[in-house]
């Protein structure tokens, strides 16, 4: 399993993600992501799936697309996320699979931050001895 740690930045939040490979990375970006959004991630349900499918000119880009994608259908589908089952392509340009949460629900989800969006800002994907490492700022 892969390891996620917020740093602050200026009025944002940045994320470093560090995993053994592109896949456990996303997955782990994921729900770092959700460990900003709520106070406590264990309470999302993994009640409806969802597919997911997307790619990019860069591992870069695709990073931040996926965690806006997931902003998006938070915003646009009042919903939080709990479950990431993706498969991110040898060349990290594209990532497909499924997703699973269930409707944002007041008696039960603390939310924390409004993650507003992924940003492009110093964003790295690398190799990272034997697995992955990556930095992500996020506007919130």
């Amino acid at each position: 399993m892969g390891r996620v740690e917020v740093f602050d930045h200026t009025a944002d939040l940045g994320l470093r993600i560090e995993a053994g490979d592109l896949s456990d990375l996303f997955r782990t970006a994921a729900e770092g992501l959700f460990d900003v959004v709520t106070a406590d991630r264990s309470t999302i349900e993994p009640r409806e799936d969802e597919p997911v499918e997307l790619s990019a000119d860069s591992p870069e880009q695709l990073l931040v697309d996926w965690l806006n994608e997931l902003i998006f259908r938070v915003e646009t589908r009042h919903a939080l996320y709990a479950r990431f089952d993706v498969t991110v392509a040898a060349d990290g340009r594209s990532l497909r699979g499924s997703i699973a949460g269930e409707p944002m629900d007041a008696e039960r989800h603390v939310l924390d931050h409004e993650v507003k969006a992924a940003t492009h800002h110093a964003v790295v994907v690398e190799r990272a001895g034997d697995g992955w490492r990556a930095e992500v700022i996020v506007d919130i």
